[in-house]
């Protein structure tokens, strides 16, 4: 008996440790929890409403999940997506998230295209870089729409009156439609050479004795218009000129009267020119990431802001496909991988999401400047950043992170 009565006391004292264990891992777990929810709570700040036509919320009213969003914030902060200056969320009709880090301002002609650190927030321009090609190739739709061009199937020189003379047979072909996707048939490639070098074709025109029209319809035409992609700025260079002489407004007072006054943004700063006054609209364009968002969300609405039509229905069909052959295209520099494909001025990338693959168009710009217009999600993301000379990692970040957070519903 005395064996048995010790053998059952010592059961009742494994259980006992059991479930005593059992209630110690429940609770910690549950005051893990709480702590984590808190320091979600007091990490995340819902943005601020302003005056300024846009509404605001927070990540649970429309279903994201904060811990995610608190993990890329942490990582971003860390420096593991190199440099980002601004991530802003706008799901659901209202801005959910908006952050912004330290980093560098760009400067051309420093090391590592850095000028001084500061404390980037949301009154500060930012350097949108080939952001600018959509915010150009937005206000031909534009001038379409209030019919001062007539048709994308026109040819350039329509509108280059200062330029006929150099008019070839190759090149009287090419369209304003093959300058909006880039198959214009040059045989210029931006891709080719670093943006710190002569050698390159968008910077060679800075370095070249002729105007910069010149320059670039002077280039060697090596294929046949409309039938091979080729990255160069010059394309929407030319777009800006044109639109100067079709509409009678440079682009800086068109996009303004246009685009920017309708959408409540008051200033914006087109801080690049050549000498001859031709204005850099290709890659000159700085804009506050509030700003920047307020266009995404304007292409988000098939074209409207505030029920006001800004650009057709139609150019946002032609933005959100790609064009002809412009697919499986490789972005140097980025993670984005091969499966990039180019509309209007905007890319195209498919991403991941619960499982399937939803499709995304987009501005982007160097460094890493984006304006993510994402249909499926009612959502806009917008990323600006200083990775000029480091591998842009923002197109993890958005699936991983950003769209992992969001509900499909």
């Amino acid at each position: 008996m005395t064996l048995i009565s010790a053998k059952r006391g010592h059961q009742r004292y494994i259980r006992s440790m059991f479930w005593r264990s059992f209630i110690f891992i429940i609770v910690l777990f549950f005051l893990s929890n709480c702590h984590t929810q808190t320091a979600v709570h007091d990490a995340y700040q819902p943005p601020e409403l302003l005056v300024d036509g846009l509404d605001v919320g927070n990540l649970e009213e429309v279903g994201m999940d904060a811990a995610t969003i608190l993990k890329a914030l942490t990582k971003i902060k860390r420096g593991k997506f190199n440099e980002i200056h601004a991530v802003l969320i706008y799901k659901n009709d209202r801005l959910v998230l908006e952050e912004y880090f330290t980093g560098h301002r760009h400067q051309w002609d420093a090391p590592r295209h850095w000028a001084g650190l500061i404390d980037w927030d949301r009154d500060e321009f930012h350097h949108i870089m080939s952001v600018t090609k959509s915010i150009t190739s937005t206000c031909v739709g534009i001038a379409i729409k209030e019919g001062y061009i007539e048709s994308v199937d026109q040819s350039i020189f329509d509108y280059l009156p200062d330029h006929q003379h150099l008019s070839t047979a190759l090149n009287e072909n090419i369209t304003i439609e093959h300058l909006l996707t880039m198959t214009s048939g040059w045989a210029w490639y931006e891709w080719g050479a670093p943006y710190s070098s002569a050698e390159n074709p968008i910077i060679g025109i800075w370095f070249s004795d002729k105007d910069p029209l010149s320059f670039i319809l002077e280039g060697e035409i090596v294929h046949t218009p409309g039938t091979r992609f080729s990255y160069y700025g010059g394309h929407q260079i030319l777009l800006g000129e044109i639109l100067r002489h079709a509409s009678g407004l440079p682009i800086d007072r068109f996009s303004q009267k246009y685009l920017f006054d309708p959408l409540g943004i008051d200033s914006v700063d087109w801080a690049t020119r050549f000498d001859n006054g031709v204005i850099e609209s290709a890659g000159g364009l700085r804009m506050k990431p509030r700003d920047m968002l307020k266009v995404g969300v304007t292409f988000l609405n098939d074209g409207q802001w505030s029920n006001r039509p800004i650009v057709s229905p139609d150019w946002v069909k032609h933005s959100a496909a790609p064009f002809a052959n412009n697919r499986e295209i490789k972005i140097p520099g980025q993670d984005s991988g091969k499966h990039n494909g180019y509309s209007y001025s905007w890319w195209i990338h498919p991403f991941k999401h619960d499982g399937a693959t939803i499709s995304a168009f987009l501005a982007g710009g160097w460094g890493g400047q984006q304006i993510v217009v994402i249909p499926a999600l009612e959502a806009v993301i917008v990323l600006t950043g200083g990775a000029y000379t480091n591998r842009v990692k923002e197109y993890k970040l958005i699936e991983k992170y950003l769209l992992a957070a969001m509900s499909s519903t």
